[in-house]
């Protein structure tokens, strides 16, 4: 018995690897994202196979893991695709994984194309260190905290964002991050219309409002000068000292410098504590 994980190709057919194709063909069982995608994939491979084939979505993972799982303690082996990449990269998988991992069960990864490190080398960003933030939550609230707590990220960073969400997330993001942030748009990666677009958030947003964007979107955020947070904290909290001595009370100092960085009040509150606790 064995799980096997599989990466599929990002849209172009011809990323398949051999050994996708030949799991596909030997497989017994296979979980699907879309059975639908799956079928057409196999015919863009000229791959047949004769394996029983299930859904393993969203919306049924939990029922569905416990079934796989079920198969896989009587010996069966079950090969997992997701629609594109990865599984368990924003995608179906993870808890499937970690139960049977769980239960010594054996797993297989058979490794291929992947979104978030085609998107930062298309990027041009640096690419030694990198941090992956999945999708970007859909309220604009929830958005803006995601980005507020990435503000001081030094690594770059990968997220993917829904096409019709698109403006309205680099919005977020350059209140947060900075219109002059660098960043790329990588859209359609491997498929007819790919494109990437590379500059600053205000350049993408501007790109981004004169287009009706389609696609599967990906973007990379460049991220802060070490140091940048200690930095900012001790201007702030000179800033601080500044409206204290012209008179005005430390709470109120704490919010006018935190709307003048344009930083949180909590990182111009941290600073001041800490400045309190050295000089004691």
């Amino acid at each position: 018995m064995a799980l096997v994980l599989a990466a599929t190709p990002l849209g172009n057919p011809l990323d398949a690897s051999s050994r996708l194709k030949k799991a596909i063909e030997s497989a017994e069982i296979i979980a699907a994202e879309d059975s639908r995608r799956f079928h057409r994939l196999a015919s863009d491979l000229e791959v047949k196979f004769t394996a029983r084939i299930i859904s393993f979505f969203e919306g049924n993972e939990t029922d569905r893991t416990q079934e796989i799982l079920t198969l896989l303690r009587a010996g069966k082996e079950v090969l997992v695709v997701t629609d594109a990449g990865m599984p368990t990269i924003s995608d179906p998988g993870f808890r499937l994984m970690r139960d049977a991992i769980a239960e010594n069960i054996q797993t297989v990864v058979i490794p291929g194309p992947s979104a978030p490190t085609m998107a930062i080398a298309l990027s041009g960003l640096p690419t030694d260190r990198f941090t992956f933030e999945g999708f970007a939550p859909r309220s604009q609230g929830a958005r803006k905290t995601f980005y507020e707590k990435l503000r001081f990220e030094e690594r770059t960073m990968v997220i993917f964002e829904a096409p019709h969400r698109l403006q309205e997330s680099l919005e977020d993001a350059a209140s947060v991050l900075g219109s002059e942030r660098a960043g790329a748009i990588c859209r359609e990666m491997t498929k007819t219309y790919e494109e990437t677009i590379r500059g600053s958030l205000a350049e993408l947003i501007d790109w981004a409002s004169q287009k009706e964007v389609l696609g599967e979107i990906t973007l990379v955020f460049a991220g802060v000068t070490a140091g940048s947070e200690e930095k900012t904290s001790e201007d702030a909290l000179e800033r601080v000292r500044e409206y204290e001595a012209a008179g005005m009370d430390r709470k109120g100092a704490i919010a006018t410098v935190a709307e003048e960085f344009g930083i949180p009040k909590k990182i111009v509150y941290a600073a001041v504590v800490d400045a309190n606790k050295m000089s004691r």
